[in-house]
């Protein structure tokens, strides 16, 4: 099934501005949201001025402001004509050693990466509901395989928390018309990787987001992207000694 109206969150730059362009090119419309209304209109005008027969919608959108969600999701449904897919995509990766006076970051944290996206995807489903059909991304993180020390504690936390989310509708919305997808990116260069301090482990944006976008686009239930190294993580990672996983704070 080609999924031709999409909608993706945290669209204004790193992987969902990256992942626009690249379902751009295929031709699809795209529903873009984020903060910055000035970087998506520019996105909107770079997209449109490239591939000339699709349409992109663009709202500012704190995600963080769960009443304003629903009705920007809707707004951008109606200016497209129907969603067929809603990414959910939008977070943060601030994150301090938990009882070192940065409350305030790991709570703002906690709350884009897992309550934010959790009204997102209430207002996708909402939406696939009514129309008894749709596919939506849930972008966890490599990081939900296992809980990380240190600064990492309450990034890690936040995604395994969204990634047992996808898990479960996967099994609510199985032989169902909605599909669910839980992605789990390794280190992709973007911004935020550049923060966490692994280059060596560190994939091209191109390769990356292809990557995302094969799996999604095969609505896999489940994908580690890239595949290498990440795969091989996967199966590894939850089985490593503490005294290596400390290692990772």
């Amino acid at each position: 099934m080609t999924r031709s109206k999409i909608l993706i969150t945290g669209a204004s730059a790193g992987l969902g501005a990256a992942m626009a362009r690249e379902f751009a090119a295929k031709g699809r419309d795209l529903a873009l949201c984020a903060r910055r209304l000035d970087a998506l209109a520019a996105l909107r005008d770079e997209l449109t001025a490239a591939h000339p027969g699709i349409t992109v919608a663009v709202r500012a959108l704190d995600v963080d402001d769960h009443a304003a969600v629903p009705r920007v999701f809707a707004e951008l449904r109606d200016e497209l004509g129907g969603l067929d897919r809603v990414i959910v995509n939008a977070g943060i990766g601030k994150g301090a050693r938990i009882g070192t006076g940065r409350t305030d970051a790991n709570l703002a944290t906690a709350t884009t990466n897992f309550v934010s996206a959790l009204a997102q995807t209430e207002a996708a489903l909402e939406i696939f509901r009514g129309q008894e059909s749709g596919h939506l991304v849930l972008v966890s993180s490599m990081s939900a395989v296992r809980g990380l020390p240190g600064k990492k504690a309450a990034y890690s936390a936040s995604k395994a928390g969204l990634a047992a989310l996808g898990a479960a509708l996967t099994v609510e919305f199985a032989n169902s018309p909605i599909a669910v997808t839980t992605l789990l990116p390794g280190f992709i260069a973007t911004d935020m990787a550049a923060q966490a301090g692994d280059a060596r482990m560190v994939a091209p944006l191109a390769k990356g987001v292809s990557a995302m976008v094969r799996a999604i686009e095969r609505e896999r239930i489940r994908a580690c992207v890239p595949g290498w190294p990440w795969r091989l993580v996967d199966v590894v990672l939850p089985h490593l000694p503490r005294a290596v996983v400390a290692r990772l704070s």
